[in-house]
């Protein structure tokens, strides 16, 4: 399968235009079924590191990369270019050397699949899916709709008091993850904020400049009542990020419009107003006074210190990570976090990872593996920048979805059933960086 493809600029009639987006997205059902299965609740929870696995959109992106793979051998032709199979094949390495080097390799396999799953064969896939800049536009509507639809989902938990537990009330938005991936309504609409954001900033048609800002004044609020503090981190520098790449003056205006939306729907409606206060004030308290979640995070990152520092070039081998956990961590870490609502019992949810994708490959893959998977990620973000002057629109959901990966990666690792929906979005903004894009 060929990647040359071309970039074009026209935009032709709304009805032809409805056939074309009908025909596109039949031909991407491979890649849009992995994002609508997540709405099929999992039953593995939120385990972190490696763990899972095992849901609908899970089997859906190995049929994904299935129906991927016969597509290439009945195509005859070289599917990658010789830039994008080093760069996505590039964290393989430190993972089966990991593996290899594990004190039980056994243990690892589980952990070799999951990553490969994730960073390697889900984006290859999605990347080969994807033939030009429209295909790339109907996966990111999709991105936004499925936001959209969790979103709404979550600001009725928010309102109705049927979310997860947060403070003694059932009133954190989740969504349809439950109270056990208390993360995933909030990535999945960080993901949709920020492709908005790039497409309001692109440039293109003034009807779908106006649908995306309609969409982004939606999705704030969910955003919001998620209560997740690494989430709005991320989506504030990942946006202001899109800003500046869009221009400084641009950049100020929108800065003034979002601030006055904040105004409105949080202090002047009074949503979650006093919640969201102290939610925000808890993050310049981290050193001062942290709370409970706040130092088992900190005791864990100096776990995942110590595990590397032991072996700091292969670390203790993939899923190591909660066996080695005691015995580096202080007594200060609590035995788990407390999980409720949402349709779910009250339950001890286990720390099974530092809640930080870097410490968790530096411990478990040592610094070969640290430098091979932030490498391709790094590599997919210089490729994006690079090709600005091919479509700002494109250009700006690519690099904003992947500066808010990585910025996220700060707080949260792999984990969890809204996991599979990263390896689609690496996926998308990989073919950004990685195609043969050409000018019409």
């Amino acid at each position: 399968m060929a990647t040359a493809v071309t970039v074009t600029t026209t935009v032709p009639d709304s009805g032809a235009e409805v056939r074309d987006w009908v025909r596109r997205a039949g031909a991407l059902s491979p890649v849009l079924a992995v994002i609508a299965l997540l709405l099929v609740p999992g039953g593995g929870g939120a385990q972190g590191g490696t763990g899972g696995t095992g849901t609908v959109a899970d089997a859906a992106s190995g049929l994904l990369v299935l129906i991927c793979l016969v597509r290439v051998m009945r195509g005859g032709a070289r599917p990658l270019t010789r830039a994008a199979a080093v760069v996505l094949g590039l964290p393989v390495f430190g993972i089966c050397l990991a593996a290899i080097t594990s004190h039980d390799p056994a243990a690892s396999l589980p952990g070799v699949a999951r990553y490969v799953q994730i960073f390697v064969l889900v984006p290859a896939a999605v990347l080969l899916m994807i033939r030009d800049r429209r295909d790339f536009a109907v996966v990111a509507w999709g991105l936004v709709a499925f936001a959209l639809l969790q979103g709404a989902v979550g600001v009725v938990q928010f309102l109705t008091g049927t979310g997860a537990s947060y403070q003694g009330e059932d009133i954190r938005a989740v969504g349809t993850f439950g109270a056990t991936d208390v993360m995933g309504m909030a990535t999945v609409v960080a993901y949709g904020l920020v492709v908005v954001t790039g497409i309001a900033l692109g440039g293109g048609p003034g009807r779908v400049r106006t649908t995306a800002l309609v969409c982004a004044g939606l999705l704030f609020l969910p955003l919001v009542l998620s209560f997740s503090r690494g989430a709005w981190i991320a989506t504030v520098l990942a946006c202001a990020i899109q800003l500046l790449l869009a221009g400084v003056r641009r950049a100020a205006r929108v800065a003034l419009v979002a601030g006055a939306l904040g105004v409105v729907l949080v202090g002047g409606l009074g949503i979650g107003s006093e919640m969201v206060k102290e939610r925000v004030t808890s993050i310049t308290q981290v050193a001062a006074a942290p709370d409970q979640s706040v130092t088992d995070r900190y005791t864990m990152w100096a776990a995942a210190g110590r595990m590397w520092r032991a072996e700091p070039v292969t670390g203790v081998g993939l899923k190591g990570f909660p066996q080695y956990r005691d015995s580096n961590a202080s007594l200060a870490l609590s035995s788990g976090s407390d999980t409720a609502g949402a349709g779910a019992a009250f339950a001890r949810q286990p720390l099974l990872s530092p809640h930080n994708m870097y410490l968790l490959v530096l411990s478990e893959q040592g610094l070969v593996g640290l430098l091979a998977l932030a490498g391709s990620w790094v590599a997919l973000l210089v490729g994006a920048l690079r090709r600005r002057r091919l479509g700002a629109d494109c250009a700006l959901v690519a690099a904003g979805l992947l500066s808010w990966q990585l910025i996220d990666f700060f707080y949260a690792d792999i984990g969890g059933p809204s996991t599979v929906l990263m390896s689609v979005v690496l996926g998308l903004a990989a073919w950004w960086s990685l195609a043969e894009v050409r000018r019409a």
